[in-house]
């Protein structure tokens, strides 16, 4: 116990014992004189006010920070976007939350979600709010001195499973198909998950990611196939938005479906519950509205007894906001994720957690997100000429444009 509550509760037992003695008048003068304990830590959530945004091109990537009026930063990573329209729309959303207090973060997903009728639910507003809603959290976190799964609840495990591993493998589907394949390719994909399966053991984890780039005909052909080799998910089977061929796929094939990466906030992840065509939910932090949306799109999957295995191919500093949020979550499968300059040069975003032998993350630790970002290095990445944003441009072998 620290001075200030052995002060408090000796003053209070003093007060306490001169009201049972009848002297109220000195009762009311020690009460009115003592210190409230909660009154430093009130103060200093509620003064607190954000007052910059910085947003920066890291590669293919952008990193947001903001800064508040107590002198604590927190971070956020955008992903999926053209990194210089995405510190552009960030600079411009900082006009809704200057002057905000930024442990509002509710509040503050609200107002900026809402805030323009014609844009909301977009991916470019909401991969921009995911990193805006990283760097709040982050703030909080930092402000009470916790790791921000201790402010979600707390930790409902001790570590945190995780791929890619070595005994935890995706097999990729290898870029755009045709609309229905002939015998080769069925059995070269095939093959790929058959190799797949000697590598990882009996004992492993196996999952192929359809990547949406296999059309429902040939996906139904290639899933007869591979059922004996025990995929736990077949990622991506279709490229949302009607909803039907989710359920005609679900119909017509036996392994689990996976799905959830292009689909954003709680109101695109409802319909695959709502018609139980999905039998994992796969959302991402930087694509569906950050930390909060996580949280919310878990507590409706719960309902169905879906659980979350949430995508991510972010540097360490989404990756680890990721693991918060799935730390404070109980439907969890497993976390993709990518470290050691697998997505970003090391030393960039330095990331306060290991992961193990077996593939489990510990707990992310310190206080906030817990990842330090050297703003110098991101210097040398930006003049990196393979680090270049580009913009797909997915073709069939006629040269028709496709999915992917």
């Amino acid at each position: 116990m620290t001075t200030s509550r052995r002060s408090f509760f000796h003053s209070a037992t003093i007060a306490a014992a001169a009201a049972i003695s009848g002297n109220s008048s000195k009762a009311a003068d020690i009460v009115r004189d003592l210190p409230n304990p909660s009154k430093a830590s009130e103060d200093r959530a509620s003064e607190i006010k954000i007052s910059a945004l910085y947003a920066t091109r890291v590669g293919t990537k952008a990193y947001v920070r903001i800064d508040t009026s107590h002198k604590i930063s927190g971070w956020g990573e955008i992903t999926g976007l053209d990194p210089e329209v995405a510190c552009s729309l960030a600079r411009s959303m900082f006009e809704l939350i200057d002057g905000e207090n930024p442990t509002r973060i509710e509040y503050l997903w609200q107002k900026i979600y809402r805030s323009h009728r014609d844009m909301r639910g977009g991916p470019f507003m909401v991969h921009v709010l995911s990193a805006i809603d990283m760097a709040l959290w982050d703030i909080t976190g930092k402000l009470h001195g916790v790791p921000v799964y201790r402010l979600l609840g707390g930790p409902t495990r001790d570590k945190i499973r995780m791929y890619p591993h070595a005994k935890a493998y995706k097999v990729p589907a290898g870029g755009p198909r045709p609309w229905s394949a002939n015998p080769k390719e069925l059995e070269n994909l095939a093959r790929s998950i058959a190799e797949a399966r000697t590598r990882v053991g009996p004992d492993g984890t196996l999952m192929f990611d359809a990547h949406c780039c296999l059309p429902p005909p040939m996906l139904i052909q290639f899933a007869s196939m591979v059922k004996a080799y025990d995929l736990i998910w077949i990622e991506e089977p279709a490229v949302p938005g009607n909803i039907e061929v989710f359920k005609r796929l679900k119909a017509a094939i036996p392994i689990p479906l996976a799905t959830g990466e292009r689909d954003r906030t709680i109101w695109e992840m409802i319909p695959y519950l709502q018609e139980r065509c999905i039998d994992i939910l796969q959302p991402d932090v930087g694509h569906t509205g950050g930390i909060s949306q996580i949280k919310k799109i878990a507590t409706l999957a719960e309902a169905y007894h879906v659980p979350l295995a949430p995508h991510c191919t972010q540097s360490e500093l989404g990756l680890t906001a990721s693991l918060h949020a799935v730390a404070g979550i109980p439907n969890f499968l497993i976390q993709e994720g990518y470290i050691d300059g697998h997505i970003m040069p090391p030393g960039v975003a330095l990331k306060n957690w290991t992961q193990d032998k077996d593939g489990y993350a510990s707990l992310p630790q310190g206080p906030g997100l817990g990842v330090e970002i050297d703003e110098t290095a991101i210097l040398a990445v930006n003049q990196d000429p393979k680090r270049q944003y580009k913009w797909p441009r997915p073709k069939s072998p006629d040269g028709s444009i496709v999915d992917y």
